[in-house]
Formats: structure tokens, C-alpha cells, sequence
């Protein structure tokens, strides 16, 4: 589909008009696979709803779409902030299946009568960031502008909050994405490779080592230096992750792990050595220098990784909180209900909340 959409229009101009990286999942080469492919489908279709927002109808029965992660499906103006309808033309997509873009902090509805029936009682669904880093990102315990984010899961997506998109030469080559953030902030991002490759070597064992056991490996093989690409698309999805990285190695001319603790070495210095060289990439394209990384969501657990990146990146890193996005979604309601008057006191509190740690290396 990326040829494609090529055809209708060039990858630069769509990234001057909706900021959003390249990604072979984005949602414009779903839908014109659907053009191509399965046209009745997209004819007899009436509305266009994210898992989100389709959540958010079987709740209350009210079709609603949410700003922020519209944004990632590569179809909104990153100018207008709102559906870009003459790139719908472009792909033959129907308008009239998108509805307006709501803002998180907007009431959806009440719960339906037959949710009411069976919980026993009713309450207000309220839109939160939809995309799970916008709720994310959000809940980052800090107020200046001197830090970068990482959100670090199964995805890390690694970047800093701008009142601005940039979609400049610098961010376009560098394939970094301008996702839609609260209050019509920008989250200028990239999305790179996580823990996915540690979960990918952990299941291929079928469950007879912990996370913090392969983790112990890596650190008791530190030693071994082989750096690999993770973010190349051999480490997607492959049906075994642990030949894929030896087939890298090989092709690569590097030295190829033999034992499991080499191989976890390699993995665990090879992520954050791609964290650094995200870092590097974002000071590049602002311009300027940043001393500090926070890393929120579930790697926060995973001290040897961030004590890697701090390494690698040279920055203070900062971990917390774990459960970054279902915070950012209560502080959008809170937000909403005003339990806080603005972004900056929601963050505030958070960072009085939760137990932030400053890495040590």
C-alpha cells in the first residue's frame, strides 16, 4: 500500500500535510487497502470509529471522534487540526464516514440502559488523550521545557511536547511524527523498537525465564558489545527473534551471540544505544541541547535498561510513573471536572504522587 499511496500522493508532501511519520500500519494504507481491495465495504460503511471511540458508543451509544489519536491515521491537516478532506478525495475515501474531532476533556455521554441495568448504576464517559501515549505523555511529571519523554513499552516513542508541529526537511528524513497531544499540543515523537524484542526472545522459551532473570543475563554479560539496528523491519515481526538477530549479525559482519546472556547483552545495549540515537536526532532537528530524559509506562521497571540509556545518552534520566497512561486518562476527566486548573498543575501532582527516581549509573 506504501506504493500506493505514492501514486496519489509523494511521501513529503503528505507529511508536510498531516506531520505523521511513515508507518506501514497507519490507518490511510488500511483504508486504501479497502479502496483497492474491498470497495463495497467502504460504500456500505457509515462511520468511520477508532477501537477507542468504538468502546466509548457500546458505553453510551454516541459515535465520537477523538482528536489525538485521529491524528495518527495520516488523514488529519496538521494546519486545521481536523480531517484533511482533500486527501480523502485523493484516496477515494469517503467523507461522510469521519465526524468531528473532539478534544480530550469532552463529555461522550452517559452510560446506555442496558450498561446501567447490569452495573447497577450510571456515570459519565469523558474522552481522555485516546492514543494511549497522549494519555501518556500527559501525565510526565514535568512543567519546563528542558526534558525529553519516553514512553517505554511495548513501543518506545521517545520525543518532546511543542505548542507547534515541525514538519520540516530534518524531521521528515529523520522520520519523526507530530501526533496530536491535549489542548492542541503537539507531540513531536518517533517511534522506535521496545521492549517487544525482550518479550519476543522471553516467549520463545515458553516461559521458563522471568523478565528479570533475562535481564540479570544481560547485565552479567555486559561485556559482549555487539550493537545491532533494532529498528530495522527484520525485528517486526519475525517467527523467531532470536535467529533474526544471528541472521542480522551475520549479514552485518558482527560478532553473533552464541550464549542467551550474550544474546540479551546485545539486546538490551542495542535499545539503548537506539534511545541515545533518538535523543541525538531531536537535538539535531530543534536545535538545541536537553538535560534530562523522563521515562514513564512499564520499562520503567526495568532499572538495567534505563541505567544503559542514561549511559549511553549522557542525560539524567528520571523513571516514573509505571502506569503512565490510565494516569494521563484520569487527568484528563480530572482536568475536565476541574480537580486541577491546567496541564501544568495536573503534572505538579503527579510528580507529588508518585514515586520519580533519578537513575543512577
Amino acid at each position: 500500500m506504501d506504493n500506493e499511496a505514492s501514486k496519489k500522493i509523494p511521501a513529503a508532501e503528505l507529511y508536510k500535510r498531516t506531520g505523521i511519520q511513515k508507518q506501514i500500519f497507519n490507518t490511510i494504507y488500511q483504508l486504501l487497502f479497502l479502496r483497492l481491495n474491498h470497495p463495497e465495504e467502504l460504500e456500505r460503511a457509515e462511520h468511520f470509529l477508532m477501537v477507542p471511540e468504538y468502546f466509548n458508543f457500546l458505553l453510551t451509544g454516541v459515535k465520537m471522534n477523538e482528536y489525538t489519536n485521529a491524528t495518527t491515521t495520516q488523514l488529519v491537516d496538521v494546519k486545521t487540526r481536523t480531517w484533511d478532506a482533500e486527501l480523502l478525495d485523493r484516496f477515494d475515501i469517503p467523507k461522510k464516514l469521519f465526524g468531528k474531532l473532539h478534544m480530550p476533556k469532552t463529555l461522550v455521554g452517559s452510560l446506555k440502559d442496558e450498561i446501567k441495568n447490569v452495573v447497577g448504576f450510571d456515570c459519565e464517559v469523558v474522552l481522555p488523550a485516546t492514543h494511549d501515549t497522549g494519555s501518556a505523555v500527559l501525565s510526565v511529571p514535568a512543567n519546563d521545557n528542558d526534558f525529553i519523554y519516553l514512553s517505554s513499552g511495548t513501543w518506545s516513542l521517545i520525543g518532546t511536547e511543542c505548542t507547534e508541529p515541525n514538519c520540516g526537511k530534518d524531521s521528515f528524513m529523520h522520520n519523526f511524527t507530530n501526533e496530536g497531544g491535549v489542548d492542541y499540543r503537539f507531540r513531536h515523537l518517533k517511534n522506535i523498537m521496545g521492549l517487544w524484542i525482550v518479550q519476543s526472545v522471553k516467549r520463545e522459551f515458553g516461559g521458563s525465564y522471568s523478565f528479570d532473570e533475562l535481564c540479570n543475563m544481560a547485565r552479567d554479560n555486559a561485556l559482549f558489545k555487539t550493537i545491532i539496528d533494532v529498528n530495522d523491519t527484520a525485528f517486526l515481526a519475525p517467527q523467531s527473534m532470536i535467529s533474526a538477530i544471528g541472521d542480522y549479525c551475520e549479514r552485518h559482519g558482527l560478532q553473533k551471540p552464541v550464549t542467551l546472556g550474550e544474546l540479551m547483552a546485545c539486546v538490551y545495549n542495542s535499545l539503548a544505544a537506539s534511545y541515545a540515537k533518538a535523543i541525538e536526532e531531536i537535538e539535531e532537528i530543534s536545535g538545541r541541547s536537553y538535560t534530562r530524559l523522563h521515562i514513564v509506562g512499564g520499562g520503567t521497571k526495568d532499572r538495567y535498561l534505563n541505567e544503559l540509556t542514561a549511559r549511553y545518552s549522557g542525560k539524567a534520566v528520571f523513571t516514573g510513573s509505571t502506569e503512565a497512561t490510565a494516569i494521563g486518562n484520569l487527568l484528563a476527566q480530572m482536568l475536565r471536572y476541574k480537580e486541577f486548573k491546567s496541564i501544568e498543575e495536573a503534572r505538579e501532582s503527579v510528580a507529588n504522587s508518585f514515586n520519580i527516581k533519578k537513575v543512577e549509573v
